[in-house]
């Protein structure tokens, strides 16, 4: 068990097991957020998540993929530019103005691996209740049906596998704004806003089904809770989906956004939850601005570039962690120019040195000594240390010169210096 953990109920003690290999060598993974609300692509660049007073984080939320609730916030800014912009239309009419007409999956994905992803999830539902795919009880209301008028989720899982990536799906199993209407959430306390009910547990697990039995998925990736009535086991609980998952995906793995059920690992985002970060298997993901969906407020100050997108992940994968970086497509399926720079960056930087970051482990403290000032990460693969310098003068590397065999002084910039163990 974990250190912080809580107790999982007995019934899902079944399904705990060591997490892969190919998930605990992975040091890059890309979320992609793309939707109805790439069309408006609004919102507020307020900051990042856990640095943000909730009370005000909602109501001025910088998540563009959350239009759908910020816009129904009284008095919200993003209620005025709907209201001045769109006529205060309904949701809906931007998912027929959705058309992902320059939408290059194998384009696309080819980037993502020359940047150095190991694995690809894509969301199938966010919490505005819209399928990428004909996913069962949602009627027209899909992108096989309406706006791109494509199975998306089959076109990523398609040119992800033929890159040789592991393919994930993230689905919104406690939230759906559609299917199961609440107000507005205002503030971080989801208790009276999220489904709970039989009726929403089986449309959920029809979807989550469908997904595993269709797209046969590695990474079952799932937000905000999910409907209690869905908890004990049935022949419509997450039980029964963990089930027919591992069954098809052996070596699968879940993340643990589902409350008190199962996981395999643990989430941060941004700066929210760091505490789990360290505490066995876990993952920090957050996107390259500070929205996940497109945001076309977002300009540079709002971004990493390449070299604060290495440090990021230098920094996660030292920790024992993974990274999934996310994209945000506009609602052609173009990556915008921001993002694919710092792509861009990061695929320069892993071309020589994806070493440093997959299959790799955290190196104890004494042996060699992170630091911030001058900003300094370590990883090991057996017999190698990897030090990842950024500073602005020469650094000695602070580490153990009798158990180091190499030159400890580096000059400037950003650079990996490759030691080896006496």
């Amino acid at each position: 068990m974990f250190a912080d953990e809580p107790v999982r109920p007995a019934a899902y003690e079944r399904f705990v097991r060591p997490v892969p290999r190919w998930f605990a060598e992975a040091g890059l993974g890309i979320f992609v957020h793309w939707g109805a609300y790439s069309v408006p692509a609004w919102a507020e660049p307020t900051g990042e998540l856990g640095a943000v007073d909730p009370a005000y984080w909602f109501v001025h939320n910088p998540y563009a993929e959350w239009y759908a609730n910020t816009i129904r916030i009284d008095a919200s800014p993003a209620q005025l530019h709907h209201q001045q912009v769109h006529g205060g239309a309904p949701y809906d009419d931007f998912l027929d103005q959705w058309h992902a007409e320059e939408f290059d999956p194998a384009g696309m994905v080819e980037l993502f691996r020359r940047a150095g992803a190991s694995y690809l999830v894509p969301v199938t539902k966010h919490h505005d209740g819209i399928a990428l795919w004909d996913a069962p009880g949602t009627g027209t209301r899909n992108t096989v049906h309406r706006g791109p008028r494509r199975d998306l989720v089959a076109a990523f899982a398609d040119a992800t596998r033929a890159a040789g990536m592991r393919f994930g799906v993230y689905y919104s199993g406690g939230l759906d704004w559609h299917a199961a209407p609440f107000p507005p959430l205002t503030t971080d306390d989801f208790s009276e806003h999220r489904p709970n009910d039989e009726t929403y547990a089986r449309y959920a697990h029809a979807h989550l089904v469908d997904l595993v039995e269709r797209y046969r998925p590695d990474l079952l990736w799932g937000d905000i809770e999910y409907p209690d009535a869905g908890k004990p086991e049935s022949d419509f609980s997450i039980a029964d989906v963990f089930d027919r998952f591992y069954a098809a995906a052996p070596e699968g793995v879940v993340n643990d956004r589902r409350g008190l059920t199962h996981w395999d690992f643990r989430t941060s985002e941004y700066q929210l939850g760091t505490s789990v970060e360290g505490t066995g298997p876990w993952q920090n993901t957050r996107g390259i601005g500070l929205s996940f969906g497109y945001n076309s407020v977002e300009d540079a100050s709002h971004h990493l570039d390449g070299p604060a997108a290495v440090k990021l992940l230098v920094d996660v994968v030292s920790r024992g962690g993974t990274l999934l970086l996310n994209v945000g497509p506009d609602a052609a399926g173009r990556v915008p120019e921001l993002q694919r720079r710092c792509l861009e960056g990061l695929a320069d930087w892993m071309a020589v040195n994806a070493d440093v970051v997959n299959a790799v482990t955290p190196v104890d403290p004494s042996l060699a000594r992170p630091s911030d000032e001058p900003w300094v990460r370590w990883t090991r693969r057996g017999d190698e240390l990897f030090a990842v310098v950024d500073a602005s003068e020469p650094v000695t590397l602070d580490c153990d010169p009798a158990r180091v065999e190499g030159d400890l002084r580096v000059p400037g910039g950003l650079r990996v210096v490759r030691l080896r163990l006496r």
